[in-house]
């Protein structure tokens, strides 16, 4: 391909996954204050939702309440779909999650997306802080649980307790996976599934065949819906994109290792002493991931369409500063999704 052209312009919907960075020498406040400023942009770009996601006991990570910064987010906004990416259900009783997401549904209805995931999103000792019981953090429970929660948005929950808000109030509920397991249960349920590319990489092809070939048609979802969420850098050169990705490497490594911390700058992720086998990690992590200029993301990108069949894609960006994560997001609205308004 001639440099400076860019590939196929990206024709599917376009999302945002969230994390609230929190960068070194910076607070929560501020990094919540710039995913505000993030949703407000991608609204007025033309993405589809804004998703953020539930992570704990995580220090460059402040989106440890998923309802709460939705609420936020959606009084901020208001056209872009709204949403978890996800909910963590083993961290959480199923009716305090249809309550809280009935709640945000019934203020906001027809903007709220309920992505519900099976792993706790932190580690052990953490999840039992949250949980305060061993019962319901294993994987086994989960369907369970699900079942409980849609009983409750439906009001078909087998006993006396009635989800207010919740009951007649649901969001658009996703079964979100890095596996197959999760996979194969949104297929069986009927329900949209959004798989965790940007960290699973080498399973996204199998767990999205798992998927279609379990669908069932539901009250939700006549035919199968797949979305594909994909670490995205886009500067003005490949070289700059790099330079960004450098303190995202860096944190997922330390947190890896046990040793999470605040996100890094581009000149101290430049300046880590990389042993060889955490380099090779880094590049293995970058495998399948969308990094560069326009013109290499929207080849990135378009190559994942073509492996995937993706019906949307979600784009992830962990950036350190706050300018730089929303002007990635405008150079693939602008340069490679074809202006992006125009998809609704």
């Amino acid at each position: 391909m001639p440099p400076g052209l860019v590939p196929a312009v990206i024709n599917v919907p376009l999302s945002v996954l969230d994390v609230a960075p929190v960068a070194a020498g910076s607070t929560a406040g501020e990094a919540l204050r710039h995913t505000t400023e993030l949703a407000r942009r991608a609204e007025e770009l033309g993405y589809r939702r804004f998703w953020v996601a539930e992570h704990h006991n995580m220090p460059a990570i402040a989106s440890s309440a998923p309802a709460v910064l939705i609420a936020h987010l959606a009084a901020h906004t208001s056209t872009i779909r709204l949403g978890s990416g996800g909910v963590m259900l083993p961290n959480h009783a199923p009716l305090v999650v249809a309550e809280q997401f009935g709640t945000l549904e019934a203020l906001h209805p027809g903007r709220i997306d309920l992505g519900i995931g099976r792993a706790p999103g932190t580690d052990q000792v953490t999840a039992l802080a949250l949980r305060r019981t061993m019962e319901g953090l294993s994987a086994e429970g989960f369907p369970r649980e699900l079942a409980d929660l849609m009983g409750y948005f439906t009001g078909e929950h087998a006993g006396p307790i009635v989800a207010t808000p919740g009951r007649g109030e649901q969001p658009q509920v996703w079964l979100l996976g890095s596996s197959g397991f999760s996979a194969q249960l949104a297929g069986l349920l009927g329900l949209p599934f959004s798989f965790a590319h940007h960290f699973s990489a080498q399973h996204t092809l199998p767990a999205l065949a798992l998927y279609r070939q379990h669908f069932r048609p539901s009250r939700w979802l006549s035919q199968p819906y797949a979305m594909v969420a994909v670490n995205t850098i886009c500067a003005e050169t490949d070289e700059r994109a790099q330079w960004l990705a450098g303190p995202s490497a860096l944190a997922f490594l330390k947190l890896r290792s046990g040793r999470p911390q605040p996100l890094a700058s581009p000149e101290e992720a430049a300046a880590y002493p990389y042993t060889a086998a955490e380099r090779e990690f880094v590049v293995q992590r970058r495998e399948g991931q969308a990094m560069g200029s326009p013109e290499t993301v929207g080849r990135q990108l378009t190559e994942l369409l073509a492996r995937t069949g993706a019906d949307e894609l979600m784009l992830t960006s962990m950036v350190y500063d706050g300018a730089d994560r929303v002007r990635s997001f405008e150079l693939v609205a602008e340069k490679v999704a074809g202006g992006l308004r125009r998809q609704g």
